[in-house]
């Protein structure tokens, strides 16, 4: 929900007379996502008249909305000096109690903000509304609670209707939403933004086809209105993500939208980086590269700038470029800091301390995989990025790195990649001893392997490969009655499936180790039974000469 914070500000349109006229051009420009421009038309309006709490108050939410928090403040400070509609600043200074989850402070200013009010008054209410909406702590059910009062007395007010489609859209009821929406546009057909939505919702639901139709009859009607191509891009981009094989066209589609969003916003700073955002999220890493050089050059003080100039870095394989431009980032005091930041950090010094053939600096290694476990702790989710690295270094047979890797994914249930990172993990595990002497075998390591293993077959007891694997590890172990143990499962388990499935040339290779396996496990304790599953191998391969001369050897 993001989008109403940044995007749907409280457009309350205002009333007669040369002033209301002005700021109404700074709610259309805001509208379109011309920030830059609105900020222009409302500090000439308070520069002529600094009483108009309104051109204030609309000020401070553009600077609030765009995390810019004590320009907010400043804005709403004064306008609760002005003499025209200061009660409106109540309602930023209430958002701003929101943010801090301080709800009594806020309704304490809300109630300043409405207690002078007219009966046939609604902004207020939909100013309030917003403000729940717009929160860090977003409160759909009271932003629909009151939007519901300006209803009551305004029931056509196209700017209640609207906000509160974006009420229910915020709370996942979409039926409600899309007949706020639809009501909205009827009662007010120049009021883009709610049919706008009604594709929104449609994007939501991933009908994908459907959306953009709708988007499409949104530029029919003004084909100059921005946000609509924003809202394509990312649709054209879900649409890419979802179905791979339209991937090369959508994702260009995408591109080819945002551009000519950009083109009808103001090209600020702020929309730039909403720009950075979208290549990153269509891994467009040259762009995003130059985009942040450009940006730098704009504005030198804005660390953020520096966290798209060390991802693209990073991608486009300057490394150097990337650790110095994301630990700049990290180090400026307040910047939120987030889980990506560390990952990306962590894989470039890694990365950095990589040789050309391929091998990995421990101590570099290290330095990045305490990075990358900072990453997890601020965003779990994250080690879902992990897997392509981690394989990277097991196809390198660099083990025990990818057991490092692939133990941050194997240790979250909830990630995607959960059982496939656990069953890498416990590989990684067993081929960094499976060629060791046995002295130097890591036997914590190898117990951690058979216990991964146990996890998967709880959680994927379909998996047979896992009791391969437990006798493969146990057989570094020399643990025999675990040895036999797995192997005859894993027969057991294939050979359930019918004769088929046993016949296949792998399976056969497989039965083969496993009665070997089983045979080498009884030799010292039951001949007869390790002779059996010898002369089992003979029937499978015939000329098997690990089994015909260890039955030579145990008679």
């Amino acid at each position: 929900m993001n989008k109403f914070k940044i995007f749907s500000l409280a457009l309350v349109v205002s009333a007669t007379a040369t002033k209301a006229q002005d700021i109404n051009q700074a709610k259309k420009a805001i509208d379109a996502e011309q920030f830059d421009k609105a900020k222009t038309i409302l500090k000439s309006i308070i520069k002529a008249k600094p009483s108009d709490g309104e051109a204030n108050f609309v000020l401070g939410n553009v600077y609030l909305n765009q995390s810019v928090i004590d320009s907010a403040k400043i804005y709403y400070n004064n306008g609760l000096q002005a003499s025209d509609k200061k009660n409106l600043s109540y309602i930023g200074l209430g958002q701003l109690d929101l943010d801090a989850k301080n709800t009594a402070a806020a309704q304490a200013n809300f109630t300043l903000a409405t207690k002078d009010m007219k009966k046939k008054d609604v902004n207020e209410f939909i100013y309030i509304a917003r403000a729940y909406m717009n929160s860090d702590n977003p409160d759909y059910k009271s932003a629909t609670d009151i939007l519901k009062r300006a209803l009551l007395v305004d029931p056509q007010n196209a700017q209640a209707l609207l906000a509160i489609g974006d009420a229910y859209y915020g709370a996942n009821n979409q039926n409600d939403a899309y007949k706020a929406y639809r009501d909205a546009f009827t009662a007010d057909n120049t009021l883009l933004r709610a049919k706008m939505q009604l594709g929104v919702l449609l994007k939501g639901a991933k009908s994908y086809d459907e959306a953009i139709k709708s988007f499409n009859e949104v530029i029919a009607l003004d084909a100059n209105y921005g946000p609509v191509y924003r809202e394509l891009a990312e649709t054209y981009y879900k649409w890419a993500r979802n179905k791979p094989s339209t991937a090369k066209v959508n994702l260009q589609n995408a591109i080819t939208n945002y551009e000519k969003y950009l083109s009808l916003t103001d090209y600020s700073l702020d929309s730039k980086m909403r720009h950075a955002d979208f290549l990153i999220l269509v891994k467009d890493y040259k762009q995003l590269e130059t985009v942040a050089n450009k940006m730098i050059a704009q504005d030198k003080v804005n660390p953020r700038i520096y966290r798209y100039l060390g991802y693209a870095a990073y991608e486009n394989g300057n490394v150097d470029v990337a650790i110095k431009s994301i630990e700049d980032f990290i180090k400026a005091p307040g910047n939120k800091v987030i889980g990506r930041d560390y990952y990306y950090l962590g894989l470039a010094k890694i990365k950095k301390g990589t040789a050309a053939d391929g091998t990995v600096d421990q101590a570099a290694f290290d330095s990045g995989l305490a990075d990358i476990k900072k990453a997890v702790e601020l965003e779990p989710l994250v080690v879902e990025e992990f897997a392509d690295f981690g394989k990277e270094l097991f196809s390198k047979k660099q083990y025990a790195q990818a057991a490092a890797i692939f133990e941050l994914g194997a240790s979250n249930p909830e990630s995607k990649n959960y059982l496939d990172d656990s069953v890498y993990y416990g590989i990684s595990l067993y081929y960094g001893n499976a060629s060791k002497p046995k002295e130097s075998r890591d036997a914590v390591a190898l117990g951690k392997a058979d216990a991964v293993f146990d996890k998967i077959l709880t959680t994927a007891p379909s998996y047979d490969e896992a009791y391969l694997y437990k006798a493969r590890i146990n057989s570094l172990l020399d643990k025999d009655d675990l040895i036999i143990k797995n192997y005859e499962e894993y027969v057991a388990k294939i050979s359930a499936k019918g004769a088929e499935e046993v016949a296949k040339p792998a399976v056969a290779k497989k039965f083969v180790e496993a009665y070997n396996g089983i045979g080498a496990a009884y030799a010292n304790t039951d001949k007869a039974k390790a002779i059996e599953y010898f002369n089992k191998t003979l029937v499978l391969d015939p000329a098997n000469s690990y089994a015909t001369q260890s039955i030579k050897a145990l008679k």
